[in-house]
Parts: C-alpha cells; sequence; structure tokens
C-alpha cells in the first residue's frame, strides 16, 4: 500500500507546485533582490567616497554585484537541499513506520483530530478512512506538514535569487556610474530607497506582515548602510 501511494505521487509531483513552493522561490527572489542592492551600495558608496575615478567605482560595483548573486544563490541552494533531504529522511522514516508500526502511526493520526475537537469514534472513522486511502501521504503530513511528493526546490530558489540580486545591484550601480557626475550621489541614493522600498512591500505581502513597517524599516536599513559605508570610504 506504502508503496504505491510513493509510486503514484512520483508520477504527479510535477504537474503542479503547492503555494509552499511557489512562495519559498517568490521568498528567495525577495530576499536575494535586497542583498543585491544593499551590498552594491555599500561597495559604491566606499568607493566612491574614496576616490573619483569613473572606472574604479564601476568595476568595484560590478565585481561585488557578480560576487553577491552567486554567494546568494549558492547559499539559497545549500538551504534548501537541507530542508528538502530533511523532509526526505522524515518521509522514509514514517514509510518504515508504517511497516513496522502501523497501529502506533493510526492512533497517532486519530489524535490529530481529536486535538481538534472530533469525537474519538469519529476520529477514528476518520483516521482508518484516510489511512487506508493514503497512509503514507496522511502521517506525513500530519506529523510534519509535508505535502508528499512535494519538496522545495533548491534549483528555483538558487535561480530566483541570483536573478534577484544581479537586478536588485543594477539599480544602484547605474544610478552611481552613468548618471551625470551631479546627480550621481542623490540619484544613487533616491535609487536605494525606491528599491529597498519595494522590496519592503513586496516581503510583507508575501509573509502577510505589516506593510507600513516593512517599508519604514528596509528604508531605515538602506540609508544606514549608505550612510556607513560613505564614511568608511571616506575615513580611508
Amino acid at each position: 500500500m506504502v508503496a504505491n501511494d510513493t509510486l503514484r505521487l512520483k508520477k504527479s509531483k510535477k504537474q503542479h507546485q503547492t503555494m509552499d513552493e511557489k512562495l519559498n522561490t517568490l521568498r528567495a527572489g525577495v530576499l536575494g533582490s535586497n542583498d543585491g542592492i544593499l551590498t552594491v551600495v555599500g561597495v559604491l558608496f566606499s568607493v566612491a567616497a574614496a576616490t573619483t575615478n569613473q572606472f574604479t567605482i564601476f568595476i568595484a560595483g560590478l565585481s561585488d554585484l557578480i560576487a553577491c548573486a552567486f554567494s546568494m544563490a549558492s547559499g539559497e541552494y545549500a538551504s534548501v537541499s537541507t530542508q528538502k533531504d530533511t523532509e526526505r529522511a522524515a518521509v522514509a522514516k514514517e514509510a518504515e513506520l508504517l511497516k513496522t508500526n502501523f497501529d502506533d502511526e493510526l492512533a497517532t493520526v486519530q489524535k490529530f483530530y481529536e486535538d481538534r475537537g472530533v469525537t474519538p469514534e469519529t476520529s477514528l472513522a476518520i483516521a482508518k478512512d484516510l489511512m487506508s486511502k493514503n497512509a503514507l501521504e496522511t502521517i506525513v503530513e500530519v506529523k510534519y506538514d509535508i505535502k508528499l511528493g512535494h519538496y522545495m526546490n533548491p534549483w528555483d530558489a538558487a535561480f530566483s535569487s541570483l536573478f534577484s540580486a544581479s537586478a536588485g545591484g543594477v539599480f544602484p550601480l547605474v544610478a552611481m556610474t552613468f548618471l551625470p557626475v551631479a546627480w550621481q550621489w542623490p540619484g544613487t541614493i533616491i535609487a536605494v530607497i525606491l528599491s529597498v522600498a519595494l522590496t519592503g512591500f513586496l516581503s510583507a505581502k508575501l509573509g502577510h506582515g505589516l506593510v507600513k513597517t516593512a517599508i519604514v524599516r528596509n528604508i531605515v536599513v538602506g540609508i544606514i548602510t549608505m550612510f556607513i559605508h560613505y564614511y568608511v570610504g571616506q575615513l580611508f
């Protein structure tokens, strides 16, 4: 029974993504974009405060943009891969328990519904029905809130982070290196504030948080980042 459940889910797991999978990819994108903006502007402000050579400023910013993008991507890949491995290990453990200790697994599902206010008799009936139809899917969802066959994809998160970190870093890089000299500093500051405000808005929407708080927080962090790196450049 467990083997049949697993085989059927393997065939169907690529047909559609769950909401959690989509949100994980979007989360990686938003975080990557925010980091791309702040790390690149940090380097740009430090270098631009120390030298007026436009080529030096551009190369420093571009190098940091590339390094940040690949660093974020590799970090996301490693993080999500670890999560995926943990989920798979939990599923394998439950598959074995279903073979060796089915009654306890059934009792776990029954208790799950009892804890939600369902009577013991009805809980047992629900548990038996679910376990007879798809035992492995039922137990991993009850115990770990894992949707069987829908593991987080580390490549999706990595590419999302790579692209968004690169895109985020482009805003301050373009502003600092291609605007007229008189507009370089104010133009970069405006570009950063608008960019981090957007990532704050998106992160709040994705996480169902307070939009105004997220935007203000990101703007404050962005301003502090620019302030610190400017004076680091001035110091050296």
